[in-house]
C-alpha cells in the first residue's frame, strides 16, 4: 500500500503566516538596534513564536536577514527595465529607462538597503555572499544597458563598452542612491533627474538632456 503524503492548505497558510510574522518582526527589530543588537530570541517573542519555530521556518539570524533581503534582489522592476532598455533605440531613452528602474529598485526596499546594509553592513559570511551576489547581478543587468549602447552606436568618442560600464556604475550604481538621496537627503525625484541627465552627458555623443524639474542655483 502506497502512502501519499497529504498537504493541508490550512497548514501551508498557516507556516506562510508564521514565516512572514517572523520576518516582519526581525526587520523591524535589525532596523531598530541594527543586526548585531538583536537575537533570534528576541526576533521569536516579537512574533509570538517560539525560537526553534525561528530555525524551522526561516534559519538562524544570518538565514533571516539573507532572506529579508531576497525581494530587493529579485525586484520585477529589474527584468522590466531591461526589457524595455533593449526594445529601445533612442540611447538618452535607454539611460532614463535605467535610471528609473534602478530608481525604483532602491525605493521600494530603501529603509532595508540603506537603514541596514549599507550604513552598518552585517559582517557575517553567509549575509555578505548574498551582498556579493546581489552586487554581481546589479553590474551584469548594467552590462546589458552598455551593450545596448554600444549597438545603438551612441557612445562618445574614446568610450568602450568597459568604460561605459565604468561610468553606468558611477552614476547609476548603489553608492550614487545613498550618496545623493540617504548622506544628501535628495529627493527619489531629484536624484533621478540629475542621475539621468548627467549619465546621459558623460556616455553619450549626442545628448541634448531635458531640463530638469527641480531648480538649484548651482549645478551638484
Amino acid at each position: 500500500m502506497t502512502t501519499r503524503k497529504y498537504n493541508s492548505p490550512r497548514r501551508i497558510s498557516s507556516a506562510t503566516a508564521t514565516r512572514e510574522a517572523i520576518l516582519r518582526s526581525a526587520h523591524a527589530l535589525f532596523l531598530a538596534r541594527g543586526y548585531a543588537g538583536v537575537t533570534i530570541g528576541e526576533i521569536a517573542e516579537a512574533a509570538s513564536v517560539a525560537v526553534p519555530t525561528v530555525y524551522s521556518s526561516v534559519g538562524n539570524k544570518a538565514g533571516v536577514l539573507t532572506a529579508l533581503l531576497q525581494p530587493a534582489l529579485t525586484d520585477p522592476a529589474v527584468a522590466s527595465t531591461l526589457a524595455a532598455v533593449e526594445a529601445s533605440d533612442d540611447p538618452r531613452a535607454v539611460i532614463e529607462l535605467t535610471a528609473e528602474g534602478t530608481r525604483l529598485t532602491h525605493e521600494r526596499h530603501w529603509d532595508l538597503v540603506y537603514g541596514l546594509f549599507y550604513r552598518n553592513p552585517p559582517g557575517e559570511p553567509a549575509v555578505k555572499a548574498v551582498l556579493d551576489k546581489g552586487e554581481d547581478d546589479y553590474v551584469q543587468a548594467l552590462t546589458r544597458v552598455a551593450d545596448r549602447l554600444v549597438a545603438l552606436d551612441a557612445l562618445r568618442g574614446g568610450t568602450d563598452r568597459t568604460g561605459a560600464l565604468d561610468l553606468l556604475w558611477f552614476y547609476l550604481g548603489p553608492h550614487a542612491w545613498t550618496t545623493l538621496v540617504g548622506e544628501r537627503a535628495w529627493t527619489f525625484d531629484r536624484a533621478q533627474e540629475w542621475i539621468a541627465r548627467s549619465a546621459c552627458l558623460a556616455l553619450l555623443k549626442e545628448a541634448s538632456p531635458r531640463v530638469p524639474k527641480w531648480v538649484v542655483s548651482e549645478e551638484p
